[in-house]
């Protein structure tokens, strides 16, 4: 069998094997119930789910043929290696920092992996996303994570 297109080909299999990954992995928690899901039931769905996308994808890229065979490029290493230190550092920076610097950080950091960088696009996200994370998972979902620096807080 003859692969047609090897970016589909490459980014099919990846989301089976993360897909298949993510369910496997969930089988470690409870289940629960339909009506009062446990913490594997979200993981294992959605790992079904991506696994089943993935093969879609993959039988495509044996199918349906392209006109070049949409070859794989060269690996982008500046925006993965700025974008991996970006997530890192984030981690690191969040219990010290909290949200509302370690996120700008964040998104500074990761926004120069890119070929265009604006400086008014970034603060409007940096601004959007503080604001919406600390909605979400401190206000909403009632999550202890540090919104201050220690040394404002502590």
């Amino acid at each position: 069998m003859k692969i047609k297109s090897q970016r589909d080909f490459w980014s099919g299999l990846m989301f089976v094997a993360t897909g298949v990954g993510f369910a496997w992995g969930a089988t470690n928690y409870s289940f629960g119930a339909s009506a009062r899901p446990g913490p594997g039931y979200f993981p294992f769905g959605l790992g079904i789910l991506m696994a089943i996308l993935g093969a879609f994808i993959l039988f495509e890229s044996l199918a349906v043929e392209t006109e070049d065979g949409e070859p794989i490029g060269p690996w982008a290493w500046k925006p993965l290696i700025t974008i991996v230190f970006a997530v890192a550092l984030f981690g690191v920076l969040l219990p010290r920092l909290g949200m509302a610097a370690a996120l700008p950080i964040l998104i500074i950091i990761t926004s120069l992996a890119g070929d265009e960088f604006h400086w008014k696009d970034v603060l409007i996200n940096c601004v959007v996303l503080t604001i919406g994370s600390w909605a979400i998972f401190i206000l909403g979902l009632k999550l202890v994570i540090p919104l201050w620096p220690t040394f404002i807080t502590g």
